[in-house]
């Protein structure tokens, strides 16, 4: 009689998932490492106020960027690209280009009413990026025309964002000297800043604009 089949227990699926992991993933969890890395400094900045606590925050952001664009390029130089790649890459990207400047903002001093709904939208919009990129990715791959651009900004071009935050903090426009000062707009308070944050959003939904894949 033949052999039955070997039943796959819970150990032996946690292993062959650890198996399906290739150097490229690596580079994307460091890349997800370093977004959350921004998150808790930012928290920390929060409780101490250290500008300190800011700065690395701000300078995590591109380091996960670096890992970001590393990750590609070894999967393609490995050969390596696959679906679960692909899916690490876009929660690692949520949070490292979504949620970590999000967070670094309302760290800054951008946590009135309309500054909260404006970086909830921000993130909102990072995620449907991401997630038609991926549907874009896949159904282009599927068939023999070669991709030529994508639509929207990629969402990692919010490191500029950083960039601005991390600029005004060493200015000391941050708190209660944030740049552009506050406005009191119905019931809720507005930080002019976050305006970048909601142009940011929008460029990367738009369906107008095409951005060329080098």
């Amino acid at each position: 009689m033949p052999n039955p089949a070997p039943v796959a227990t819970p150990a032996r699926k946690h292993f062959s998932m650890i198996r399906g992991f290739h150097l490229a993933d690596f580079f994307t969890l460091g890349n997800a490492a370093c977004g959350v890395g921004v998150v808790f400094l930012a928290m920390a900045f929060i409780a101490s106020q250290s500008l300190a606590h800011f700065l690395w925050a701000a300078a995590l952001a591109p380091a996960a960027f670096v890992f970001d664009v590393f990750d590609g390029r070894i999967a393609r130089w490995r050969q390596t690209q696959s679906a679960l790649g692909r899916e690490l890459d876009s929660l690692a990207d949520v949070i490292s280009f979504g949620m970590a400047p999000a967070a670094l903002g309302f760290a800054a001093g951008l946590n009135g009413g309309w500054d909260c709904a404006i970086l909830v939208y921000f993130v909102c919009c990072g995620v449907s990026r991401l997630a038609r990129y991926n549907v874009t990715a896949e159904t282009l791959s599927a068939g023999s025309d070669k991709v030529k651009y994508f639509e929207g900004t990629p969402i990692p071009t919010s490191v500029v964002l950083v960039a601005v935050l991390a600029w005004a903090a060493w200015q000391g426009r941050i708190g209660n000297a944030i740049w552009g000062g506050e406005w009191m707009v119905g019931p809720w308070v507005l930080h002019p800043l976050t305006l970048l944050f909601a142009l940011s959003g929008t460029l990367m939904i738009s369906k107008t604009l095409r951005i060329p894949k080098l």
